[in-house]
């Protein structure tokens, strides 16, 4: 008994570990986003081969009836591009967090002595390279085939800035979704419902002056045609302030509603 004291004291005077902070249970799970990719290569096939189909076909597809030429309507195409990639690699955050949540492995995290949103906040964290890669390689991809910017390394470093903004934003309603629903394959349904009307029906691909008038009004209100012009004016090295703030405006007030809900849905008990 007085063996087993003395072990209870000793342990008690030791010195504890010190936990983790929010910055590396935040970076932890960063990487831990970025490792799924080893598993889940069908994000690779996204991020790799979805912005280089697009780029090359539609550049060739429908550049010289657009624009007269590819090489005219890849000037146009590149930076809606850059805007639909993003977009659609930010889906994946939704799907991955479901999955997670439909194998109980965030109710492990919730009982682990760490900050209790640090899995949300580094899946995010993660998605920023997914963007930044993406993003990337539809540049490499632009500049083949003979895009030029005016703005040089600030354009593109200014552009890639406000995509990684746009889409984190934007994130928060496929986190919201992976909430509510029960399966990873209803998130990509429902997400795809809201993805392709907003990059449809925008100045991503062709100048909405030929659209009838209310199809005009829908391309003016629509979050992707402000961040497009952005972009645009961006690589052009005639950013316009407006425009940016506009660019900004739309995914700053989807966080602002859907994160709440979001942690509030992630904090309860399941």
């Amino acid at each position: 008994m007085t063996d087993q004291n003395n072990r209870m004291r000793t342990l008690l005077s030791a010195d504890r570990p010190v936990p983790p902070s929010r910055v590396a249970n935040v970076m932890t799970f960063a990487w831990r986003a970025l490792l799924k990719i080893k598993h889940m290569p069908e994000q690779v096939f996204d991020v790799v081969v979805t912005p280089v189909m697009f780029t090359v076909l539609f550049t060739y597809l429908f550049g010289g009836a657009l624009a007269g030429s590819a090489g005219a309507y890849l000037q146009f195409l590149l930076p809606g591009i850059l805007v639909q990639t993003v977009m659609f690699t930010s889906i994946y955050l939704g799907f991955t967090l479901n999955t997670d949540l439909s194998k109980g492995i965030y109710d492990r995290f919730k009982s682990m002595p760490i900050w209790r949103l640090s899995p949300i906040a580094g899946a995010m964290t993660g998605d920023i390279a997914r963007y930044s890669i993406s993003a990337a390689i539809v540049f490499v991809i632009g500049f083949g085939l003979g895009y030029r910017t005016e703005a040089g390394i600030t354009g593109i470093v200014a552009s890639i800035v406000l995509l990684n903004v746009f889409a984190l934003g934007f994130s928060w309603i496929f986190t919201l979704i992976s909430l509510v629903v029960r399966t990873p394959s209803t998130v990509m349904t429902l997400g795809w419902l809201v993805l392709m009307p907003m990059t449809f029906v925008s100045n991503v691909y062709v100048d909405p002056a030929t659209m009838p008038g209310w199809l005009q009004s829908l391309v003016a209100v629509n979050p992707v045609s402000h961040v497009t012009t952005a972009i645009r004016g961006l690589m052009a090295g005639a950013a316009d302030i407006g425009e940016i703030g506009l660019a900004l405006a739309s995914p700053l007030a989807v966080a602002a509603v859907c994160a709440p809900i979001a942690v509030r849905l992630y904090n309860r008990e399941r």
